[in-house]
């Protein structure tokens, strides 16, 4: 084994940011690449990168498992982010998104290795965004609670770490479950009527462009927080008409409604939006417009061929 290849292991590697993340890690000739994910086995083979199988929210897993593949960077791809389930199931969302991250950074601190994570943009009420990453976190949900906490775990752990916030992330993954995009498209040539809130803003973010600038974040060793989201900030809604528009859908079966009357567990934020200049200037991140991110989408899924 080259022992000049960096060592990177890729923890929630089964999930759609982890697959994409494995995937431009393969592509690279410079990494020593594990993976890693609490199912049995991985939903895709890499000849490049061995899998071996860990829940995060196993102290003693978590643990023995960074022994053994010794990363020099450890990027974490593992959350439970249904914000609903995490309103109402709170000491599961404290064990994936906070517990988990506390014994990553513990065994990156023995290993001298860095951390990097994704957060959300959950983290503030959304009352006055777009939001840069020195604005000040107002979490109105226990999913963004627990994601400021994890963010605050890295920034007493006394590790080098990456936070990556991003928002409304999008793609396609084999085995993955559907994501705001995907349940549009299935519901859409289903014609099947959707309704979508008209009053919550943000970026939508395609996975490959999330992967490409926490790898970029690593390649140029920068450290702290990045927001890392799609260029557009736009409704729910105007997303959705868009994507009807690029995959030659009906529109007419998108019917605009308010958040308030879905009655959901947790609160959203309503103004929300990540302004992504930090990340385009250090990162030379170039984030795809809502039309050319869909367009990708379309070619992923082999659509109408």
């Amino acid at each position: 084994m080259d022992t000049t290849l960096q060592r990177i292991l890729v923890v929630g590697s089964n999930g759609l940011l982890g697959q994409k993340m494995a995937e431009q890690l393969v592509r690279g000739t410079s990494y020593h690449i594990t993976l890693a994910s609490i199912e049995e086995a991985p939903v895709r083979e890499l000849d490049a990168a061995p899998y071996l199988q860990m829940d995060i929210t196993s102290h003693k897993e978590v643990r023995d498992l960074v022994a053994e593949a010794r990363p020099e960077v450890i990027i974490n791809c593992a959350a439970l982010t249904n914000v609903d389930a995490c309103e109402t199931e709170r000491e599961l969302a404290w064990k994936i998104n906070v517990s988990g991250v506390e014994y990553l950074a513990e065994a990156a601190k023995k290993h001298h290795a860095v951390l990097v994570h994704v957060s959300s943009d959950y983290v503030f009420d959304g009352k006055s965004g777009p939001y840069t990453e020195d604005d000040r976190p107002e979490p109105l949900s226990y999913y963004g609670k627990s994601k400021l906490a994890s963010e605050n775990v890295l920034r007493s752990a006394g590790i080098p770490y990456i936070v990556a916030r991003t928002m409304v992330l999008y793609g396609q993954a084999p085995g993955v479950k559907a994501n705001f995009a995907l349940w549009l498209v299935q519901s859409l040539e289903a014609r099947q009527s959707v309704r979508v809130v008209d009053d919550q803003f943000g970026n939508p973010t395609l996975v490959d462009d999330l992967a490409y600038g926490l790898l970029r974040a690593v390649e140029l060793g920068k450290t702290g927080v990045y927001h890392i989201a799609g260029r557009d900030i736009i409704s729910r809604y105007e997303f959705a008409v868009r994507l009807a528009r690029v995959f030659g859908l009906d529109e007419s079966l998108i019917v605009p409604i308010k958040t308030s009357s879905l009655k959901q567990p947790a609160a959203r934020p309503l103004k929300s939006g990540l302004i992504t200049l930090k990340a385009e200037v250090e990162l030379g991140f170039k984030p795809s417009s809502v039309e050319h991110g869909l367009e990708i989408l379309k070619s992923q899924l082999h659509y109408g061929r």
